[in-house]
Protein backbone atom coordinates (compact mmCIF):
# COMPACT_ATOMS: atom_id res chain seq x y z
CA UNK A 1 0.00 0.00 0.00
CA UNK A 2 1.45 3.37 -1.03
CA UNK A 3 1.64 5.85 1.83
CA UNK A 4 0.56 9.31 0.70
CA UNK A 5 2.09 12.56 1.97
CA UNK A 6 -0.18 14.53 4.29
CA UNK A 7 -1.16 17.64 2.36
CA UNK A 8 -3.51 20.57 2.69
CA UNK A 9 -7.00 19.87 1.32
CA UNK A 10 -8.13 22.26 -1.40
CA UNK A 11 -11.57 22.39 -3.03
CA UNK A 12 -11.71 22.79 -6.80
CA UNK A 13 -15.30 23.04 -7.96
CA UNK A 14 -16.91 19.82 -6.71
CA UNK A 15 -13.57 18.06 -6.12
CA UNK A 16 -11.52 17.87 -2.95
CA UNK A 17 -7.81 17.76 -3.73
CA UNK A 18 -5.15 16.68 -1.25
CA UNK A 19 -5.20 14.87 2.06
CA UNK A 20 -6.37 11.29 1.65
CA UNK A 21 -8.72 12.08 -1.24
CA UNK A 22 -8.34 9.96 -4.40
CA UNK A 23 -5.73 11.19 -6.86
CA UNK A 24 -7.68 13.11 -9.48
CA UNK A 25 -7.23 12.92 -13.25
CA UNK A 26 -6.83 16.21 -15.08
CA UNK A 27 -7.12 16.67 -18.81
CA UNK A 28 -6.54 19.59 -21.14
CA UNK A 29 -8.77 20.70 -23.99
CA UNK A 30 -6.88 20.81 -27.27
CA UNK A 31 -9.22 23.23 -29.02
CA UNK A 32 -9.17 27.04 -28.91
CA UNK A 33 -11.26 28.02 -25.89
CA UNK A 34 -13.38 30.55 -27.80
CA UNK A 35 -14.77 27.72 -29.97
CA UNK A 36 -17.34 26.96 -27.30
CA UNK A 37 -19.37 24.24 -29.03
CA UNK A 38 -16.29 22.25 -30.03
CA UNK A 39 -14.64 22.66 -26.64
CA UNK A 40 -17.78 21.52 -24.81
CA UNK A 41 -17.98 18.45 -27.06
CA UNK A 42 -14.34 17.54 -26.34
CA UNK A 43 -14.77 18.08 -22.59
CA UNK A 44 -17.78 15.75 -22.52
CA UNK A 45 -15.80 13.13 -24.45
CA UNK A 46 -12.97 13.46 -21.91
CA UNK A 47 -15.43 13.13 -19.03
CA UNK A 48 -16.81 9.89 -20.49
CA UNK A 49 -13.22 8.61 -20.59
CA UNK A 50 -12.69 9.46 -16.90
CA UNK A 51 -11.47 13.08 -16.80
CA UNK A 52 -12.30 14.82 -13.49
CA UNK A 53 -11.07 18.38 -14.05
CA UNK A 54 -10.03 20.13 -17.23
CA UNK A 55 -7.59 22.88 -18.10
CA UNK A 56 -8.35 25.45 -20.78
CA UNK A 57 -5.81 27.71 -22.49
CA UNK A 58 -6.67 31.40 -22.04
CA UNK A 59 -4.74 33.60 -24.49
CA UNK A 60 -7.24 36.39 -25.14
CA UNK A 61 -10.07 38.29 -23.46
CA UNK A 62 -12.55 36.49 -25.71
CA UNK A 63 -11.29 33.13 -24.49
CA UNK A 64 -11.51 34.24 -20.86
CA UNK A 65 -15.10 35.37 -21.37
CA UNK A 66 -15.94 32.10 -23.13
CA UNK A 67 -15.43 30.27 -19.82
CA UNK A 68 -18.83 31.44 -18.58
CA UNK A 69 -20.53 29.90 -21.63
CA UNK A 70 -18.61 26.64 -21.31
CA UNK A 71 -19.35 26.41 -17.59
CA UNK A 72 -23.10 26.44 -18.25
CA UNK A 73 -22.80 23.41 -20.52
CA UNK A 74 -20.52 21.07 -18.55
CA UNK A 75 -20.36 19.70 -15.03
CA UNK A 76 -16.63 19.52 -14.38
CA UNK A 77 -14.20 21.93 -12.68
CA UNK A 78 -12.58 24.31 -15.17
CA UNK A 79 -8.99 25.49 -14.81
CA UNK A 80 -7.97 28.68 -16.61
CA UNK A 81 -4.41 28.42 -17.92
CA UNK A 82 -2.81 31.88 -17.79
CA UNK A 83 0.52 33.07 -19.19
CA UNK A 84 2.11 36.54 -19.49
CA UNK A 85 -0.96 38.75 -18.87
CA UNK A 86 -2.22 38.62 -15.27
CA UNK A 87 -5.34 40.54 -16.30
CA UNK A 88 -6.56 37.45 -18.11
CA UNK A 89 -6.52 35.65 -14.75
CA UNK A 90 -8.77 38.35 -13.27
CA UNK A 91 -11.17 38.07 -16.19
CA UNK A 92 -11.20 34.27 -16.00
CA UNK A 93 -12.09 34.46 -12.31
CA UNK A 94 -14.97 36.80 -13.14
CA UNK A 95 -16.10 34.35 -15.83
CA UNK A 96 -16.45 31.45 -13.38
CA UNK A 97 -13.17 29.51 -13.48
CA UNK A 98 -12.87 27.00 -10.63
CA UNK A 99 -9.10 27.31 -10.42
CA UNK A 100 -6.42 29.46 -11.98
CA UNK A 101 -3.12 28.12 -13.25
CA UNK A 102 -0.46 30.78 -13.63
CA UNK A 103 3.05 30.40 -15.00
CA UNK A 104 5.63 31.73 -12.50
CA UNK A 105 8.10 31.93 -15.37
CA UNK A 106 6.27 34.77 -17.10
CA UNK A 107 4.08 36.34 -14.41
CA UNK A 108 6.62 37.84 -12.04
CA UNK A 109 5.72 41.46 -11.24
CA UNK A 110 4.69 42.26 -7.66
CA UNK A 111 1.62 44.14 -8.90
CA UNK A 112 0.47 41.11 -10.89
CA UNK A 113 0.75 38.83 -7.87
CA UNK A 114 -1.04 41.42 -5.70
CA UNK A 115 -3.99 41.60 -8.08
CA UNK A 116 -4.22 37.84 -8.60
CA UNK A 117 -4.18 37.13 -4.86
CA UNK A 118 -6.79 39.80 -4.21
CA UNK A 119 -9.13 38.32 -6.85
CA UNK A 120 -8.57 34.73 -5.68
CA UNK A 121 -9.34 35.63 -2.08
CA UNK A 122 -12.53 37.42 -3.06
CA UNK A 123 -13.71 34.49 -5.21
CA UNK A 124 -12.41 31.88 -2.71
CA UNK A 125 -10.54 30.03 -5.44
CA UNK A 126 -7.23 28.12 -5.43
CA UNK A 127 -4.26 28.67 -7.70
CA UNK A 128 -1.90 26.20 -9.32
CA UNK A 129 1.61 27.51 -9.57
CA UNK A 130 2.74 25.70 -12.70
CA UNK A 131 6.52 25.75 -13.00
CA UNK A 132 7.79 24.54 -16.36
CA UNK A 133 11.44 24.19 -17.37
CA UNK A 134 10.61 25.66 -20.77
CA UNK A 135 9.69 29.05 -19.34
CA UNK A 136 11.65 29.57 -16.13
CA UNK A 137 13.45 32.97 -16.18
CA UNK A 138 17.03 31.86 -15.60
CA UNK A 139 19.79 29.88 -17.29
CA UNK A 140 20.44 26.33 -16.23
CA UNK A 141 22.24 23.15 -17.18
CA UNK A 142 20.86 19.63 -17.00
CA UNK A 143 23.04 19.08 -13.94
CA UNK A 144 21.61 21.93 -11.84
CA UNK A 145 18.08 22.29 -13.27
CA UNK A 146 16.26 20.58 -10.40
CA UNK A 147 18.00 22.53 -7.62
CA UNK A 148 17.62 25.88 -9.39
CA UNK A 149 14.00 25.21 -10.23
CA UNK A 150 13.23 24.12 -6.65
CA UNK A 151 14.80 27.29 -5.24
CA UNK A 152 12.82 29.47 -7.63
CA UNK A 153 9.62 27.60 -6.77
CA UNK A 154 10.00 28.06 -3.02
CA UNK A 155 10.77 31.75 -3.49
CA UNK A 156 7.70 32.27 -5.67
CA UNK A 157 5.44 30.42 -3.20
CA UNK A 158 6.67 32.75 -0.44
CA UNK A 159 5.29 35.72 -2.40
CA UNK A 160 1.80 34.25 -2.04
CA UNK A 161 2.34 33.33 1.59
CA UNK A 162 3.48 36.89 2.39
CA UNK A 163 0.10 38.04 1.11
CA UNK A 164 -1.73 35.57 3.34
CA UNK A 165 -2.70 33.18 0.55
CA UNK A 166 -2.28 29.43 1.03
CA UNK A 167 -4.77 27.70 -1.30
CA UNK A 168 -1.92 26.60 -3.54
CA UNK A 169 -1.31 23.54 -5.70
CA UNK A 170 2.23 23.08 -7.01
CA UNK A 171 3.37 21.55 -10.27
CA UNK A 172 6.98 21.20 -11.42
CA UNK A 173 7.44 19.80 -14.90
CA UNK A 174 10.37 19.29 -17.22
CA UNK A 175 10.74 17.24 -20.40
CA UNK A 176 13.35 15.11 -18.64
CA UNK A 177 12.08 12.30 -16.41
CA UNK A 178 14.95 12.34 -13.89
CA UNK A 179 14.93 16.12 -13.33
CA UNK A 180 11.13 16.08 -12.99
CA UNK A 181 11.40 13.45 -10.27
CA UNK A 182 14.25 15.27 -8.51
CA UNK A 183 12.66 18.73 -8.42
CA UNK A 184 9.36 17.36 -7.12
CA UNK A 185 11.18 15.42 -4.40
CA UNK A 186 13.13 18.54 -3.35
CA UNK A 187 10.06 20.78 -3.04
CA UNK A 188 7.78 18.10 -1.57
CA UNK A 189 10.25 17.69 1.28
CA UNK A 190 9.82 21.36 2.21
CA UNK A 191 6.08 22.01 1.75
CA UNK A 192 2.68 20.56 2.65
CA UNK A 193 0.85 21.81 -0.43
CA UNK A 194 -0.85 19.37 -2.82
CA UNK A 195 1.12 18.45 -5.94
CA UNK A 196 -0.02 18.17 -9.55
CA UNK A 197 2.21 15.76 -11.47
CA UNK A 198 3.25 15.46 -15.08
CA UNK A 199 6.17 15.25 -17.47
CA UNK A 200 5.98 17.86 -20.23
CA UNK A 201 6.85 17.72 -23.94
CA UNK A 202 7.37 13.95 -23.86
CA UNK A 203 7.40 13.50 -27.62
CA UNK A 204 5.32 11.32 -29.94
CA UNK A 205 4.37 7.67 -29.80
CA UNK A 206 5.27 5.06 -27.21
CA UNK A 207 8.13 7.16 -25.75
CA UNK A 208 5.66 9.72 -24.40
CA UNK A 209 3.65 7.03 -22.61
CA UNK A 210 6.81 5.50 -21.14
CA UNK A 211 8.23 8.85 -19.94
CA UNK A 212 4.93 9.88 -18.36
CA UNK A 213 4.44 6.50 -16.71
CA UNK A 214 7.96 6.37 -15.27
CA UNK A 215 8.00 9.99 -14.08
CA UNK A 216 4.49 10.15 -12.64
CA UNK A 217 4.57 6.57 -11.39
CA UNK A 218 7.85 7.01 -9.51
CA UNK A 219 6.58 10.09 -7.67
CA UNK A 220 3.24 8.47 -6.83
CA UNK A 221 5.10 5.44 -5.44
CA UNK A 222 6.98 7.87 -3.19
CA UNK A 223 3.67 9.25 -1.92
CA UNK A 224 3.93 12.51 -3.88
CA UNK A 225 0.99 13.66 -6.01
CA UNK A 226 -2.67 14.64 -5.67
CA UNK A 227 -3.66 15.27 -9.29
CA UNK A 228 -2.02 14.04 -12.48
CA UNK A 229 -2.07 15.02 -16.14
CA UNK A 230 -0.46 12.88 -18.81
CA UNK A 231 0.87 15.08 -21.64
CA UNK A 232 0.93 13.26 -24.97
CA UNK A 233 1.30 14.42 -28.55
CA UNK A 234 -1.97 12.61 -29.06
CA UNK A 235 -5.69 12.99 -28.37
CA UNK A 236 -7.07 14.33 -25.10
CA UNK A 237 -8.85 11.02 -24.49
CA UNK A 238 -5.58 9.08 -24.92
CA UNK A 239 -4.10 11.18 -22.11
CA UNK A 240 -7.00 10.31 -19.79
CA UNK A 241 -6.81 6.59 -20.55
CA UNK A 242 -3.06 6.56 -19.88
CA UNK A 243 -3.54 8.40 -16.57
CA UNK A 244 -6.08 5.81 -15.45
CA UNK A 245 -3.70 2.99 -16.35
CA UNK A 246 -0.92 4.59 -14.29
CA UNK A 247 -3.16 4.90 -11.22
CA UNK A 248 -4.55 1.38 -11.58
CA UNK A 249 -1.12 -0.19 -12.09
CA UNK A 250 -0.04 1.25 -8.74
CA UNK A 251 -3.32 0.10 -7.13
CA UNK A 252 -4.15 3.68 -6.19
CA UNK A 253 -7.51 3.58 -7.96
CA UNK A 254 -9.52 0.97 -9.83
CA UNK A 255 -11.43 1.79 -13.02
CA UNK A 256 -11.85 -1.47 -14.95
CA UNK A 257 -11.08 -5.20 -14.69
CA UNK A 258 -7.39 -5.99 -14.75
CA UNK A 259 -6.51 -8.11 -17.79
CA UNK A 260 -3.37 -10.19 -17.60
CA UNK A 261 -2.14 -12.09 -20.64
CA UNK A 262 1.00 -13.98 -21.54
CA UNK A 263 3.49 -12.47 -24.00
CA UNK A 264 3.08 -15.57 -26.27
CA UNK A 265 5.86 -17.89 -27.35
CA UNK A 266 6.42 -20.89 -29.61
CA UNK A 267 3.96 -22.98 -27.56
CA UNK A 268 1.07 -20.62 -28.30
CA UNK A 269 -1.20 -22.02 -31.03
CA UNK A 270 -3.91 -19.33 -31.21
CA UNK A 271 -3.97 -15.63 -32.08
CA UNK A 272 -3.72 -14.66 -28.43
CA UNK A 273 -2.81 -11.03 -29.09
CA UNK A 274 -6.10 -10.49 -30.91
CA UNK A 275 -8.06 -12.44 -28.30
CA UNK A 276 -6.59 -10.49 -25.38
CA UNK A 277 -7.33 -7.18 -27.10
CA UNK A 278 -10.91 -8.22 -27.83
CA UNK A 279 -11.50 -9.37 -24.24
CA UNK A 280 -10.03 -6.13 -22.89
CA UNK A 281 -12.18 -4.04 -25.22
CA UNK A 282 -15.33 -5.97 -24.29
CA UNK A 283 -14.64 -5.54 -20.59
CA UNK A 284 -14.14 -1.78 -21.00
CA UNK A 285 -17.67 -1.58 -22.40
CA UNK A 286 -19.15 -4.06 -19.93
CA UNK A 287 -17.82 -2.22 -16.86
CA UNK A 288 -20.00 0.79 -17.76
CA UNK A 289 -23.12 -1.36 -17.32
CA UNK A 290 -21.73 -3.57 -14.56
CA UNK A 291 -19.32 -1.41 -12.50
CA UNK A 292 -19.03 -4.17 -9.89
CA UNK A 293 -16.74 -6.13 -12.22
CA UNK A 294 -14.03 -3.45 -12.07
CA UNK A 295 -12.33 -5.28 -9.19
CA UNK A 296 -11.94 -8.52 -11.14
CA UNK A 297 -8.67 -9.82 -12.55
CA UNK A 298 -9.16 -11.64 -15.86
CA UNK A 299 -6.46 -13.82 -17.47
CA UNK A 300 -6.09 -14.65 -21.15
CA UNK A 301 -3.33 -17.22 -21.52
CA UNK A 302 -1.85 -19.04 -24.53
CA UNK A 303 -0.75 -22.25 -22.84
CA UNK A 304 -3.25 -24.85 -21.62
CA UNK A 305 -0.60 -26.55 -19.50
CA UNK A 306 0.87 -23.64 -17.52
CA UNK A 307 -1.74 -20.92 -18.05
CA UNK A 308 -3.86 -21.51 -14.93
CA UNK A 309 -0.78 -21.81 -12.75
CA UNK A 310 0.84 -18.66 -14.13
CA UNK A 311 -2.36 -16.69 -13.57
CA UNK A 312 -3.51 -18.36 -10.34
CA UNK A 313 -4.23 -15.00 -8.69
CA UNK A 314 -6.77 -14.18 -11.42
CA UNK A 315 -10.45 -14.42 -10.55
CA UNK A 316 -11.30 -15.98 -13.89
CA UNK A 317 -9.55 -16.76 -17.14
CA UNK A 318 -8.92 -18.95 -20.13
CA UNK A 319 -5.85 -20.92 -21.14
CA UNK A 320 -5.80 -21.92 -24.81
CA UNK A 321 -4.52 -25.05 -26.51
CA UNK A 322 -4.75 -25.79 -30.23
CA UNK A 323 -8.36 -27.09 -30.14
CA UNK A 324 -9.62 -26.54 -26.63
CA UNK A 325 -9.35 -23.87 -23.95
CA UNK A 326 -9.48 -24.38 -20.22
CA UNK A 327 -11.83 -22.04 -18.39
CA UNK A 328 -10.62 -21.55 -14.84
CA UNK A 329 -11.56 -19.71 -11.68
CA UNK A 330 -9.07 -18.87 -8.94
CA UNK A 331 -6.46 -21.07 -10.63
CA UNK A 332 -8.70 -24.15 -10.86
CA UNK A 333 -10.04 -25.48 -14.17
CA UNK A 334 -13.85 -25.64 -14.13
CA UNK A 335 -14.49 -26.73 -17.72
CA UNK A 336 -13.01 -27.08 -21.21
CA UNK A 337 -14.51 -25.35 -24.25
CA UNK A 338 -13.83 -25.20 -27.97
CA UNK A 339 -11.02 -22.69 -28.45
CA UNK A 340 -13.06 -20.87 -31.11
CA UNK A 341 -15.69 -20.12 -28.45
CA UNK A 342 -13.25 -19.38 -25.64
CA UNK A 343 -13.71 -15.61 -25.67
CA UNK A 344 -17.51 -15.90 -25.76
CA UNK A 345 -17.56 -18.43 -22.91
CA UNK A 346 -15.23 -16.28 -20.82
CA UNK A 347 -17.34 -13.14 -21.22
CA UNK A 348 -20.53 -15.09 -20.59
CA UNK A 349 -19.09 -16.38 -17.31
CA UNK A 350 -18.03 -12.86 -16.28
CA UNK A 351 -21.50 -11.50 -16.98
Amino acid sequence: MIKRRKTKIITVGNLRIGGSNPIAIQGMAKISTDKVTEVVSQIKEMQRAGCELVRLAIKTKEQAKALSKIKKKVKIPLIADIHFDYRLALLAIESGADKIRINPGNITEKKAIDEIVKALKKAKLPVRLGFNSGSIPFKYSSANLAKKMAGYCLGYISEFEKRGFYDIIISLKTSDVLSTIEVNELVAGKTKYPFHLGVTATGPGISSVVKSSVGIGTLLKEGIGDTIRVSLTNSAVSEIKTAKMILQSLELRRFYPEVISCPTCGRCQVNLIKMAEEVSSALMKLVIKKPEIKDMTVAVMGCEVNGPGEARHADIGIACGSKYAALFKNGKIVKRVNVKKAKIELLKEIK
